[in-house]
């Protein structure tokens, strides 16, 4: 029994360290940082930049990439979507503009999702245009050779072909036709979500073959605003050829050299957010180099980029290349059909499910599934706790009995450290032969504690990271799962008119999660020792404080566990015949110092 005490005692002053770490280490830590970035930002705004070489958008990275926006000073964001002639986006999920100038998809907003839980805050802008001071852009381009003349790159005016907006059901066509007579045609399609397909006809009307290659980027100039975190991966991604591993790069990897990837057939990369997501899948069957790089020169940037290998062109046999980009918000169900539908490899990986990634995202589907039929994604999470509870209830049954017939004996264990006195081997040895006869395994009832702390942190996965879970209400004051709960003892939960500090937000579930946590522990004796029986007195306290910052749909998990576990609890160890403790804790927890139990 004491080393099953010691070794619980050690797994929760584990959790405690890690969790003090994160509150009083890495919280100032990023917040110092963000401030620093806000800093940053600040200047980058507010100092002229300088020219680049070749024109604006001209410069190029490794392997003839286009690396550069544009070099002047920021504009307003208005003022650079009217710069250049445009092809408006309209579709089920996006608006926007088509950029004629380089064909560049440069100004995407997320029709159903919104900046805060109000219904009047605005929509999610996405991509915005290079001269932005928070330009974020796909590009699809060429890369020119001796014998090919000009080729569409970011300063390229296409003209419209065909079609005058883009939607789910009409497509565009654009043309370009350089001064050797090479015509390049694209016509460019979206679906009712997020991804646009690309279909690039290239023809050579001259009476030489022409050389040439594609290339395609996604470039950035600002980070995500979200606060850093080690369960959640924001950054550069991908997959690096068909049968490639996956690959995640944060921004400060590449900050002062980039990041060259192995030339690969199929795969894709990308920049993700936690919500969000832009990527390119080049053709699947060419082959390409692929990179992550920091831009320091203008206008500071990130970007990823890929460039396929030269291919040729002869008179009159027209090559075609088709590209995918993705440009939206990671939806599980849309981005598994795209990973199905278009065999992109590994595509959902762009969601960061975690490393029980064979755990959270089943989670996540049965969350759904459930969701999908009452519409509701805190229910949903409570019957998930219930489904979890049943599929653990024969570990949970073993993990109650054990503690139960440990009791039992508990009686005889005291008859043995009064016979064996001071002779620790012949007490060990006594103790196990007791457990054999009476058919006890002292270790039993860890293992179920054990298995059970990867669902607990896929769970968490889910709720932080997955999209459904964003500005999902429960009842009452909880309108969002994957936020902190609003409310705070400290002003009683908003009766009193004055805001409170950040690190005193103690809502209502964190305080109901505490009590039945309290509950639980209280169910079980309290530990002789006084170090563990002090930890034990004030781990459900601790735990009310740090889970005040969590996600409310992860509080609401845990406090409806703990109920399930309770009752549970109880009517285990009823049915072995051992006393449940919960009461008499309870009394002895008011019971004045010094003072001893009533015999009777």
């Amino acid at each position: 029994m004491e080393k099953n005490r010691n070794y619980l005692v050690a797994i929760v002053l584990s959790v405690i360290i890690v969790l003090a770490w994160q509150f009083l280490y890495m919280g100032p830590r990023l917040e110092r940082r963000q401030a620093q970035e806000a800093e940053r930002a600040a200047q980058t705004q507010t100092q002229p930049q300088t020219a680049q070489p070749g024109g604006a958008g001209s410069a190029t990275g490794g392997a003839g990439v286009p690396s550069a926006t544009t070099a002047a000073q920021p504009l307003s964001r208005d003022e650079a979507l009217a710069r250049s002639a445009r092809v408006e986006i309209d579709t089920p999920s996006i608006s926007g503009t088509l950029n004629l100038t380089g064909a560049r998809l440069d100004d995407i907003h997320l029709k159903e999702y919104r900046e805060t839980v109000e219904q009047t805050s605005p929509i999610i802008t996405l991509f915005s245009p290079s001269d932005a001071p928070n330009s974020y852009f796909a590009e699809l381009g060429f890369v020119r050779s001796e014998t090919s003349g000009t080729v569409p790159g970011p300063a390229t005016v296409w003209e419209v072909a065909e079609g005058s907006r883009l939607t789910d059901t009409t497509p565009v066509t654009l043309r370009f036709v350089n001064e050797k007579g090479v015509t390049f045609t694209r016509r460019i399609e979206v679906d009712e979500h997020y991804l646009f397909t690309v279909t690039d006809r290239i023809e050579n009307a001259g009476s030489e073959p022409v050389t040439l290659a594609s290339y395609g980027r996604i470039t950035r100039a600002n980070k995500p605003t979200t606060p850093s975190i080690y369960v959640l991966h924001e950054g550069f991604l991908g997959v690096i050829g068909r049968d490639g591993s996956f690959i995640e790069e944060h921004y400060d990897s590449v900050d002062e050299k980039p990041i060259e990837n192995a030339k690969a057939t199929g795969g894709w990369i990308g920049i993700t957010d936690k919500y969000w997501a832009a990527a390119l899948v080049p053709p699947q069957d060419a082959v390409f180099d692929s990179r992550f790089a920091h831009f320091k020169d203008g206008q500071p940037r990130y970007q990823a980029d890929y460039r396929n290998e030269d291919f040729s062109v002869a008179p009159g046999q027209p090559v075609e290349l088709q590209t995918r980009v993705f440009a939206g918000a990671k939806e599980v169900p849309i981005v598994d059909a795209y990973e199905e539908q278009y065999a992109i490899p590994r595509f959902d990986l762009m969601i960061d499910w975690g490393w029980f990634y064979f755990i959270t995202k089943p989670m996540f589907k049965l969350m759904d599934y459930f969701y999908r039929y009452i519409g509701n994604f805190g229910v949903a999470i409570l019957l998930t706790t219930v489904v979890v509870k049943l599929i653990f209830f024969p570990l949970a049954n073993k993990q109650y009995a054990s503690m139960a017939n440990m009791k039992r004996v508990q009686p005889k264990l005291e008859e043995l450290k009064a016979k064996f006195g001071d002779d620790r081997m012949g007490l060990q040895q006594a103790m196990m032969e007791l457990y054999k006869t009476e058919k006890i395994n002292p270790l039993a009832g860890c293992w179920p504690l054990l298995l059970q702390i990867p669902v607990f942190f896929a769970l968490y996965k889910v709720i932080y990271v997955t999209i459904e879970m964003r500005h999902a209400p429960f009842f009452g004051w909880i309108q969002d799962l994957s936020a902190p709960d609003p409310t705070t003892l400290f002003n009683l939960f908003g009766l009193l008119p004055y805001d409170v500090p950040a690190f005193l937000h103690l809502g209502i579930w964190p305080i109901i999660m505490g009590i039945t946590m309290f509950v639980q522990m209280r169910m079980n004796p309290t530990p002789p020792d006084p170090t563990q029986a002090m930890i034990f007195n004030w781990m459900p306290l601790v735990f009310t404080f740090m889970l005040a910052s969590f996600p409310a749909g992860l509080v609401i998990y845990w406090a409806w566990n703990n109920t399930l576990s309770v009752a549970q609890q109880a009517l285990i160890m009823k049915k072995h015949g051992a006393k449940i403790e919960l009461f008499d804790n309870l009394k002895g927890l008011f019971r004045r110092k010094g003072s001893a139990p009533t015999e009777k």
